[in-house]
């Protein structure tokens, strides 16, 4: 297997920064070919262009920066008519990089939702289903900003309107799909901290199940068997994210693809990229038998 990273804006043949203790990792593991593409001009809709594409595999996962739908299914053309071909398809990465397209599969066990495709929320419907909600675009929220949490039913259409242009302010560019509105839920605390997991998956199986909002390592643990009940969603890599509610139950909070999803803050990077390497190998191995 290769993975392709974004490399950075002043050169692609060096990775970025950020992405500068994942790429290491996967080159300590000797399990892959790696290499990176000019992420940030290429978006400009400049020629794609890769570091030393005779080292490159066929199959290749893509590991880095979000990508609307519609750049994933660029990047996934150009590749393939390079004769290379990324495992997650554009069809898969939109069943779970959209949260409106992964919601009727993990409806039992999250947050109730409501979709305005045009972002035109008319708040008194809001207000029928919902006595406190949040809101979100089809990918992220606005979480840590100066935009509100959640809305309570004292919110009025014209307050509401008004609090979206500090939203779009945020999501600018990285605006994606429609406008969605959640039931809130209420968390757990431990301190100041959530109890949250991020839970990755390839080829049907966890690959890695971690703590992820810096809560102690004394909280309640993730229950294995829920993790494994969306084991089997139509991606080959994905995450779920779940959350302790203040009942003691768990909800999922939030689901994307594993190629563009963020590791935890206590992941052991290496190990993580061995388990990717274990769980595809192994379909491999199967498919030659």
């Amino acid at each position: 297997m290769t993975i392709i990273f974004p490399g950075s804006y002043f050169n692609y043949r060096v990775i970025d920064d950020d992405l500068y203790t994942e790429y290491q990792a996967v080159k300590e593991t000797d399990l892959f070919n790696t290499v990176l593409f000019n992420y940030d001009h290429w978006l400009l809709n400049n020629k794609l262009r890769l570091t030393d594409a005779s080292e490159i595999s066929p199959l290749i996962l893509y590991r880095g920066w979000m990508l609307k739908p519609e750049q994933y299914q660029k990047l996934y053309t150009e590749l393939k008519a390079r004769g290379l071909h990324l495992l997650t398809d554009p069809k898969a990465y939109e069943n779970m990089h959209l949260f409106p397209n992964v919601y009727p599969w993990i409806k039992e066990d999250t947050a109730k939702m409501m979709v305005f495709p045009d972002g035109n929320v008319d708040i008194n419907i809001v207000k029928q289903h919902f006595r406190q909600f949040m809101v979100k675009d089809s990918v992220k929220s606005t979480k840590g900003t100066a935009f509100p949490t959640f809305f309570d039913q004292s919110i009025s259409q014209a307050e509401f309107d008004d609090k979206m242009k500090i939203f779009y302010s945020y999501r600018g560019n990285l605006l994606t799909g429609g406008i969605c509105i959640k039931e809130y839920l209420h968390l757990k605390h431990y301190g100041n901290a959530t109890n949250e997991f991020r839970v990755f998956y390839a080829n049907g199986k966890i690959i890695s199940r971690s703590r992820n909002s810096h809560q102690p390592e004394y909280t309640n643990d993730l229950p294995i068997s829920f993790a494994k009940k969306y084991q089997n969603l139509p991606s080959p890599f994905y995450t779920i994210d779940y959350a302790e509610l203040e009942d003691g139950s768990w909800k999922i909070i939030e689901a994307g693809d594993g190629g563009v999803s963020g590791l935890p803050p206590s992941q052991d990077v290496s190990a993580f990229y061995r388990s990717i390497y274990d769980a595809f190998m192994e379909q491999k191995r199967e498919s030659n038998r």
